[in-house]
């Protein structure tokens, strides 16, 4: 899981070079690539999505319940897809493959399930937007703060932050009009050609640019 997290990771940054040496766009990839595509240890996240359900609704304010719950699904669904993935990636031990990027895109095959890679994208686009449309209730970033103190007692704090995090993260974006949808339109149309490249593109080929995105990354 670490390995393929770790890659996937790198991944996503060496996509996303461009936006990252970019205002106003640096700090959403870095806020996409620490809570959705890095290669945290999100087992204290686990633990609290597990009571999820009961507390969401006492402690949170309405407005964000839905985002809470779409971030849960969200990553429930990733687990699942990056376990597969590294089972597909542990039977290939002892195996002629020379670089974890040919090793990555031959588990991707192997895991296949293109509805669930879609649906994952989707999830993450619209969580993004869930993001977005927090931004503009008047009032919400200080019910946020307010809500400290409580989801920490209640043994929420990680997702606390990411609320807060994600909120600060659109709302710098929304200071200028259309950015938000901007960005999230470039992830859509930058996840879905790595999506269909891994599914259906040559293998060497997908593994061969993996690998220079990777070396972009670094």
């Amino acid at each position: 899981m670490a390995e393929v997290k770790r890659l996937q990771g790198g991944r996503f940054r060496g996509t996303y070079f461009d936006l990252l040496k970019t205002d106003p766009y640096r700090q959403a990839v870095q806020f996409f690539l620490d809570e959705l595509y890095g290669d945290r240890d999100f087992a204290q996240r686990d633990l609290q999505f597990a009571r999820i359900a009961g507390a969401l609704q006492r402690i949170f304010p309405k407005e964000v319940v839905a985002t809470a719950v779409a971030l849960a699904e969200l990553h429930a669904l990733s687990e699942k897809l990056d376990f597969a993935m590294a089972h597909a990636w542990v039977r290939m031990e002892g195996l002629p493959v020379r670089t974890d990027a040919m090793r990555y895109v031959t588990a991707w095959r192997k895991v296949a399930n293109k509805d669930s890679r879609t649906r994952q994208l989707k999830s993450v686009l619209a969580l993004g937007y869930e993001l977005e449309h927090m931004t503009r209730t008047t009032g919400l970033r200080l019910m946020l703060k307010m809500m400290r103190r409580p989801a920490t007692a209640a043994g929420l704090g990680d997702l606390q932050r990411f609320l807060e995090s994600g909120f600060d993260t659109f709302s710098n974006m929304a200071r200028k009009r259309g950015v938000s949808a901007e960005f999230l339109r470039t992830v859509e149309e930058r996840e879905a050609t790595w999506i269909a490249r891994l599914f259906d593109g040559d293998p060497v080929a997908c593994a061969t640019e993996l690998q220079n995105t990777l070396g972009q990354a670094r």
